[in-house]
């Protein structure tokens, strides 16, 4: 993408001003696609310090592509200009402005530049998400969560008093705080659980927890199993888990978590589950030869662990 950019730059007149209404001249004719990242992007890399043009523009070329990583750096630069348009964007009759209004101020957007301000006090941000959380569009909606969970990694307290402030309006409204909060469910935050209806499992057994192969090929799937029961003596809502501790490079391990089910369960009933889990190397994840654990989460708790190898 920044080499179409910088290519562009090299043909294109080289006063912005001019450059710039070419770009918007041609992008009025296009759909929306992913490919057209380099609209926004000539305006990140060549129109910084035409706060007035590049502005103009954003909103417009978000509809071909999202803006929200190009407007990062103008947020950098006018954090106070920057946030009154963003509100303003906020306002708009296109979901994908108003998207970018929420998308764009996130404090840890992946692959975008980190809004340091923003991660340490996320103040500008929130009336913002405010005014779009009971928004007409599930992208919008969407983006008002990813922005709140992004917030909860800093600031989780603050994060679990809005989504208590929001829970039990609407689905809608509920979709959006479980997704809010979904780093801390996956914590185990108590209060998060208790939000969703998830008590302590004091009452909660794991047992016949097993992998099966113990030493496990990388490139190759293990299969686990386990059987579960409570003795609440009242249908009980669980939320089962399990967490892969990875073998890191240094000898460490990662903890990952992963969802099994969430669901309503009988008391004094014994539940059998099996699962295969792979272990193919990613670009996101390179395994290592050695021992991990396998853990079972029930209510945030770990209930049961298991060892296994992974081999060559």
């Amino acid at each position: 993408m920044r080499h179409i950019t910088h290519c562009l730059g090299e043909v294109l007149p080289k006063d912005y001003r001019t450059a710039l209404e070419i770009m918007k001249r041609v992008g009025a004719d296009l759909d929306e696609k992913f490919e057209y990242m380099f609209f926004p992007d000539f305006v990140e890399v060549y129109g910084l310090n035409d706060f007035e043009i590049s502005t103009e523009a954003l909103p417009l070329f978000t509809l071909l592509c999202s803006s929200e990583f190009a407007v990062r750096p103008f947020i950098v630069k006018y954090p106070e200009k920057m946030m009154d348009l963003m509100n303003e964007w906020s306002k708009s009759e296109n979901h994908h402005v108003r998207r970018l209004a929420s998308e764009g101020c996130r404090p840890r957007l992946p692959w975008g530049m980190a809004l340091r301000d923003f991660k340490k006090n996320p103040a500008a941000v929130l009336p913002i998400l405010e005014r779009l959380k009971d928004d007409d569009s599930e992208y919008v909606r969407r983006s008002v969560a990813n922005n709140l969970n992004d917030i909860s990694k800093d600031h989780p307290n603050l994060v679990l008093e809005i989504g208590e402030r929001w829970f039990g309006v609407n689905k809608n409204r509920d979709k959006l705080v479980k997704h809010a909060l979904r780093t801390l469910l996956k914590k185990g935050n108590t209060r998060a659980m208790q939000l969703f209806g998830f008590a302590n499992p004091k009452k909660v057994s794991v047992t016949h927890l097993k992998i099966s192969p113990i030493k496990i090929k990388i490139g190759n799937n293990g299969i686990f199993s386990f059987k579960l029961k409570h003795t609440e003596g009242k249908t009980t809502k669980l939320r089962i888990e399990y967490a892969v501790y990875y073998l890191k490079s240094n000898g460490t391990q990662s903890r990952k978590i992963f969802q099994l089910t969430e669901n309503t369960f009988e008391s004094d009933t014994i539940y059998e589950f099996e699962r295969k889990q792979h272990f193919k190397n990613l670009t996101t994840r390179k395994h290592y030869t050695g021992l991990h654990r396998l853990a079972l989460v029930v209510n945030g708790v770990e209930q049961a662990e298991v060892e296994f190898e992974l081999t060559l």
